[in-house]
C-alpha cells in the first residue's frame, strides 16, 4: 500500500487544501493538525471511525465551525469561512448525514429557501429543479411535502438543493447509507459525470468497498489526526479497516441456526391506507402477514418508501392500521399504546435517530432512559432514579465504546455513529423479547458494526426475535435467518439468505424477478389500487407521545 500524492496536476491548484487544522471542544480535541489536499475534478474519500473527527473537519470546510489553528485554501486562495453562506458563495455545498430539511414545507420550498434570488419561488424554480433532477436521475417531485418522503428521497432532495445553488465542490456525508446496490451504482455514475464536468466530490463513507470503487484518492483520519493518504488501486478494504480502527473488516455472517418453534411476533392481515399529495387513496400496507419466532432474525428487504417505515410504526403503535392483528408473545397488542408495547418487551432502534431515538439537546443520561422510564435501573419505587440512570449510562458508554467526554454532554455533541451506539446500548440493556432494528449500523464504523452484530447474534442465541430492516444488503443477508421482500406495501417474495446474492436481492427490491426467490402470490398493484371503503385520514395519524 503506497501513499497517494493527492496533488493537483502541474499548474493547477487543489480545489481544497486544509493545512494544520486543529479544533478543540471542552474535554476533547476533535481535530489535531489535519492535512487534506483534494484535487479539482476528483472524488476524494475521507475515511475514519466514529468520533475520528470527519464531520468536524467537514463542518469547518463548510463554515459551520471555525478552526482554532490551521488554514483553508480553495483553488489556490487562502480563505476564512465564517458561515455556510461564505462556503456556498465559494462554491462549496454539503449534504449532511442528518438532513437539514423542513418537514412541513414542500420540496420546492426547501430547495429555494435562502436562494430565492436565483430562480424565484414559482414556475422558473420548479423548471430548474426538474431540469437538475432529470439530469442526475434524482426523481425529485417539487410539490411533495418533505414529511411524506422516505429517507432516500430526502437525501436526493438534499443533493438537489446543493446542485441548485451551483456548488462546484460537494461534500457528501454517508451518501449511500440508504441505497440498494443498483441505486449506489447509479449514484456513482452521477458522481463520475460530475467529476467529468470539473466538479469535485468529498465522499465520507464507512463502506470501504464502495470507497475503493469510486474514489480517486483516499485520506484516513484516526483519533482526530491524518494517518494516511492512499491510492485506491494500491490498497484493500482490509488494509483500510486496519488504518481506521486497527482491526480487520468484520463480516455479518451468522452460521448457526437458533430459530425455535415458539412465535414471538405475529402480524396478520395488516392494512394501512394514506392519501397522497394528489388526493389519491393508496394502500401503504396491503395485507401484511408474517411471524417471527424466538431466536429468529427476519430480514425485511425493500427500497425506501415501499412501506417498511409504516410497518414499523404500526407495530410500535405510532400508526393505527385500518385492519389486522398484531400479537406479541401471545398477547394481542393491536390497540395497545406505544408505552405498553415497550413495557411488553419491544426494543426499538429507529430508522431516524434524530426524529424518534434521541432528545438532541438533552444529556446522554437522560437519553438513556427514553422509552424505559418505568424500568430498572431508571426507576425505583415508581420514581425516577437519576443516580442509577447516570451509573448505567456510564456502563453503556464504556461497553459500547461511545466516544464522549462525559455523560452530561448533549446527544447533539456526539458524532452520528456514537449516537447510534448509545441507542443500541440503551435498547439491548433491557433484554427485549423482540427487537425492531431499522438500519442498526447506519453511520457507524467497521469496529462498531462488528460490536452491534455481535450483540444481536448473542441476544438471538438467548431467544431474542428480531425484525431487521437495512439498506446494507450484506448485513441483511448475513444476519437474517429468513428474508422477505417488500414492494409497494406488500410482502412479495421470500429469499434464502444462504443462496441469494446482494445483486439478486437488490433486483428483487425493485420488482424484478430472480431465480433465488420464491414469489408470494398477490392480488393487484398495491401502489395504485385504493382499499375498499372510504379513506379515513386518522388511519395514518401518528399517535401522541415519544416513540423512543
Amino acid at each position: 500500500m503506497k501513499a497517494s500524492s493527492s496533488t493537483a496536476p502541474a499548474g493547477t491548484a487543489p480545489a481544497v487544501e486544509l493545512a494544520g487544522i486543529t479544533k478543540r471542544f471542552p474535554g476533547v480535541v476533535a481535530n489535531h493538525d489535519i492535512h487534506l489536499s483534494v484535487r479539482r475534478g476528483t472524488v476524494h474519500a475521507l475515511c475514519g471511525e466514529n468520533g475520528a473527527g470527519k464531520s468536524t473537519l467537514m463542518k469547518i470546510l463548510y463554515g459551520m465551525q471555525k478552526p482554532d489553528e490551521g488554514t483553508i485554501t480553495l483553488d489556490g486562495e487562502q480563505v476564512s469561512l465564517h458561515s455556510p453562506g461564505d462556503a456556498i458563495a465559494r462554491g462549496i455545498g454539503m449534504v449532511h448525514q442528518h438532513f437539514m430539511l423542513a418537514d412541513y414545507l414542500t420540496v420546492l420550498e426547501n430547495v429555494v429557501l435562502g436562494a430565492e434570488k436565483l430562480h424565484g419561488i414559482g414556475d422558473k424554480a420548479r423548471a430548474k429543479i426538474k431540469e437538475i433532477s432529470d439530469a442526475y436521475g434524482l426523481g425529485v417531485r417539487p410539490d411533495v411535502l418533505v414529511e411524506d418522503l422516505g429517507v432516500a428521497d430526502r437525501q436526493r432532495v438534499e443533493i438537489l438543493k446543493v446542485l441548485y445553488r451551483g456548488a462546484r465542490t460537494l461534500i457528501l456525508d454517508e451518501p449511500t447509507a440508504v441505497l440498494v446496490p443498483q441505486e449506489v451504482d447509479a449514484l456513482f455514475d452521477n458522481l463520475r459525470e460530475l467529476k467529468a464536468e470539473g466538479l469535485t466530490v468529498i465522499f465520507i463513507s464507512h463502506k470501504l468497498g464502495e470507497v475503493l470503487s469510486v474514489a480517486d484518492d483516499i485520506t484516513v483520519i484516526r483519533r482526530g489526526t491524518t494517518v494516511a493518504s492512499v491510492a485506491p488501486s494500491e490498497t484493500t478494504p482490509k488494509q483500510l479497516a486496519e488504518l481506521m480502527v486497527g482491526s480487520e473488516l468484520p463480516s455479518p455472517e451468522t452460521r448457526e441456526s437458533t430459530v425455535t418453534d415458539t412465535p414471538m411476533l405475529n402480524v396478520e392481515g395488516l392494512r394501512l391506507s394514506a392519501t397522497d399529495p394528489d388526493g389519491v387513496v393508496r394502500a401503504v400496507l396491503d395485507g401484511i402477514t408474517f411471524t417471527i419466532h424466538k431466536g429468529e432474525v427476519l430480514g425485511l428487504a425493500g427500497v425506501e418508501g415501499n412501506g417498511q417505515a409504516e410497518l414499523v410504526e404500526a407495530i410500535m403503535g405510532m400508526r393505527t392500521p385500518s385492519e389486522g392483528v398484531v400479537t406479541l408473545d401471545g398477547a394481542d397488542i393491536t390497540k395497545a399504546p406505544t408505552r405498553k408495547r415497550r413495557e411488553g418487551g419491544i426494543g426499538y432502534i429507529p430508522e431516524d435517530r434524530h426524529r424518534h431515538g434521541l432528545l438532541l439537546e438533552a444529556p446522554l443520561w437522560e437519553n438513556r432512559i427514553l422509552g424505559h422510564v418505568t424500568e430498572k435501573p431508571n426507576s425505583k419505587g415508581g420514581l425516577l432514579d437519576n443516580k442509577a440512570a447516570r451509573t448505567d449510562t456510564e456502563r453503556i458508554v464504556r461497553e459500547y465504546d461511545v466516544r464522549t467526554p462525559g455523560i452530561e454532554v448533549t446527544a447533539a455533541s456526539l458524532s452520528g455513529g456514537n449516537q447510534q451506539k448509545l441507542i443500541v446500548g440503551r435498547e439491548m440493556s433491557h433484554q427485549p423479547k423482540l427487537l425492531i432494528a431499522a438500519h442498526p449500523t447506519r453511520g457507524v464504523d467497521v469496529g462498531a458494526q462488528a460490536q452491534i452484530w455481535d450483540q444481536i447474534r448473542e441476544a438471538r442465541r438467548e431467544g431474542l426475535a428480531v425484525l431487521l430492516i437495512s439498506a446494507d444488503l450484506d448485513e441483511l443477508i448475513g444476519l437474517s435467518d429468513t428474508l422477505r421482500v417488500m414492494f409497494r406495501g406488500r410482502l412479495v417474495a421470500d429469499a434464502d439468505p444462504a443462496t441469494i446474492t446482494p445483486e439478486e436481492l437488490g433486483s428483487a427490491m425493485t420488482g424484478a424477478a430472480t431465480g433465488h426467490l420464491e414469489h408470494v402470490e398477490d392480488g393487484g398493484d398495491a401502489a395504485t389500487d385504493a382499499p375498499t371503503g372510504t379513506a379515513d385520514s386518522n388511519d395514518t395519524q401518528r399517535e401522541g407521545g415519544d416513540s423512543a
